[in-house]
């Protein structure tokens, strides 16, 4: 299982395992912590033999927990091939499953209670697109998207959250850089370090993508409808040349504005655009709007096209979660639906600017009042009061990035 972090930030002390709650999420949340009436801490009957009829309800309940998060995991594996930006096809790449050691990922100490009172219910999962020109997808690349898609397993409500890519955080090894650096240094596994450790979250799935996949499954599912402003035409159409060269493919130019069914080419392209107003922080903004485009086509796909779609696409996948199961749900996938996204950091709580040799960064002005954002955007947590492991880093942020700041 996964290693929470210590409160007191030290490098070497972790605490024993400690099992992942599978709990649903209280439907009544009050804000003052209390588990519901169905956990009670009696043990009634102890002594006696639990009955086979017992022993049949528990198993049904995990069974149903089990299905609720494939469920999820289906959407999240097809939808996310629509968000991700790469340079190159993913020739000769290791992908599929990887089995993550949960004993190497870190949680942070304080997340352990918040994942019985607060965070109870839901599942987050990393979602990291790769720039790469070598189609690796393990490593040695910098993630050039990353995102966190938290589902309440009740309710199938999926809230997605980018995190801009040149964000100065701690990389989970007291390094402090760009956050798209961990995955290179380290792959999945760093990277969802980085962000368990910065953001106080409990992540231990991911997905992985390449954009070779990208084309294949908008185009599997008939194209996504997009708005598409002047300013984007003449930089979608330069990127979808670019992709096409490197596919050895055909594409259609887009030759007008307005709201418009885009194909597998011409959505990668728009994926990509990032010299327009906003920059960088417009085009994370773009990816989502094309993962919530691709969500509503996914649901109207009929089971056998979601099948193939999944098929065809998970050899250009590096993930931890497990095909075989996510296609047995595929006819479910209507009951999930993404109710709203957001960037990291929060646009009135970051600031920009050329931290020495680093470069250009994002920079939360205060890492602590982004996370506290944070679970309340994702888990309606209005008095969330972060871990010491994410105000030290906040205090490290504002020392190593305040004096590089214009006053």
């Amino acid at each position: 299982m996964a290693k929470y972090r210590d409160e007191a930030y030290e490098e070497e002390e972790w605490e024993a395992p400690r099992k992942k709650s599978s709990g649903n999420k209280s439907s009544g949340k009050s804000g003052s912590g209390k588990k519901s009436s169905g956990h009670s801490s009696g043990h009634k009957g102890a002594g006696r033999k639990p009955s086979g009829k017992k022993k049949s309800s528990k198993k049904a309940q995990a069974k149903k927990q089990r299905r609720r998060i494939i469920l999820f995991i289906i959407e999240i594996i097809i939808l996310v091939l629509a968000v991700f930006v790469l340079y190159s096809v993913l020739s000769g790449t290791k992908s599929g499953k990887l089995d993550l050691d949960e004993s190497e990922i870190i949680i942070n100490e304080q997340v352990k209670e918040a994942q019985e009172t607060t965070m109870k219910g839901y599942r987050n999962i990393a979602l990291f697109g790769v720039d790469s020109t070598t189609g690796a997808l393990t490593k040695n690349t910098r993630s050039d998207t990353i995102m966190i898609a938290s589902i309440n397993q009740d309710t199938g409500e999926c809230k997605l959250v980018s995190v801009y890519r040149d964000t100065y955080l701690n990389l989970s090894n007291d390094s402090y850089n760009k956050c798209n650096a961990a995955y290179a240094k380290g792959g999945p596994e760093m990277a969802i370090n980085m962000l368990n450790m910065n953001l106080d979250l409990n992540i231990t799935d991911f997905v992985t993508v390449g954009f070779a996949g990208l084309t294949d499954t908008i185009d599997a599912l008939g194209g996504v409808y997009i708005e598409v402003d002047d300013s984007e035409i003449s930089h979608l159409n330069n990127y979808q040349l670019c992709i096409a060269e490197d596919l050895k493919r055909t594409y259609t130019p887009v030759s007008s504005t307005g709201y418009q069914l885009l194909d597998g080419l011409q959505a990668t392209g728009y994926c990509r655009i990032r010299y327009t107003a906003g920059d960088d922080f417009k085009r994370a903004e773009r990816q989502r709007e094309v993962l919530s485009a691709v969500a509503d086509q996914a649901k109207k796909a009929s089971l056998p096209q979601l099948t193939d779609t999944a098929n065809a696409v998970f050899d250009k996948v590096y993930t931890s979660l497990d095909l075989s199961e996510i296609v047995d749900m595929l006819g479910n996938v209507t009951n999930y639906y993404i109710s709203d996204t957001a960037g990291f950091p929060q646009e009135s709580n970051r600031t920009t600017g050329t931290i020495g040799s680093k470069g250009s960064c994002v920079i939360p002005v205060n890492l602590e009042d982004n996370v506290k954002w944070l679970h309340q955007f994702l888990f309606e947590d209005y008095d969330y009061e972060p871990s010491a492991t994410v105000k030290e880093c906040s205090e490290r942020i504002y020392n190593e990035t305040n004096g590089y700041l214009k006053k």
